[in-house]
């Protein structure tokens, strides 16, 4: 083992221990599994970090138990073929995909893309390393300089704006992004 490795892991990643431990009872249902998951996801960490060392362990550590816990509730929601069978017998209606469907669904995703891409920048990016990278209110404080009462409410803006354009609230209000008026006070008040 890399001794070198063993000393950066030792003050940067186990000092976080009881806050890991804290995070993982609070979102995981399955207490007798938390000291599992708390191996696992330092496994995770440790064989990552020998490729390279992450710039912010703390996050780095906990993005990691996020992912471990999305993997594994994405596994247990799979349901095995051979566990299943023949869904005929089940009297199962297999729902395809019609062409109207896919194109609707097709029309929405755009809609959507446009409203996120009509977002003031800074509203925009909360949005983005918020719900895109899922990153904490308190990692895209410290990531963006800006306070968390500032991105619970640039991420509060963020849906409300982009709900009013995809529902067709406000599709004729010149968007701030445009004018760019909204965003430069918002600077001077926020930082």
């Amino acid at each position: 083992m890399n001794e070198a490795l063993d000393v950066w892991f030792a003050s940067e990643i186990l000092v976080h221990e009881a806050s890991l431990v804290r995070y993982l009872a609070r979102v995981w249902p399955h207490r007798d599994e938390i000291h599992d998951l708390r191996q696992e996801v330092y496994v995770k960490v440790y064989e990552a970090s020998t490729k390279a060392r992450p710039k912010s362990p703390k996050s780095f550590l906990f993005a990691s138990a996020r992912h471990l816990i999305t993997d594994r509730l994405r596994r247990s929601r799979v349901v095995s073929i051979e566990a299943a069978g023949d869904l005929e017998a089940f009297n199962v209606l297999i729902d395809e995909i019609s062409p109207e469907k896919e194109t609707g669904a097709r029309q929405e995703l755009k809609r959507l893309a446009e409203a996120f891409d009509r977002l003031p920048n800074r509203c925009r990016e909360v949005v983005w390393l918020r719900r895109v990278q899922d990153f904490s209110q308190k990692e895209v404080a410290a990531h963006m300089g800006i306070s968390e009462k500032t991105v619970e409410k640039q991420l509060a803006k963020g849906a409300r704006l982009i709900a009013d354009y995809v529902y067709g609230r406000t599709s004729s209000r010149i968007h701030p992004r445009e004018t760019g008026t909204e965003e430069r006070s918002e600077e001077n008040v926020h930082g």
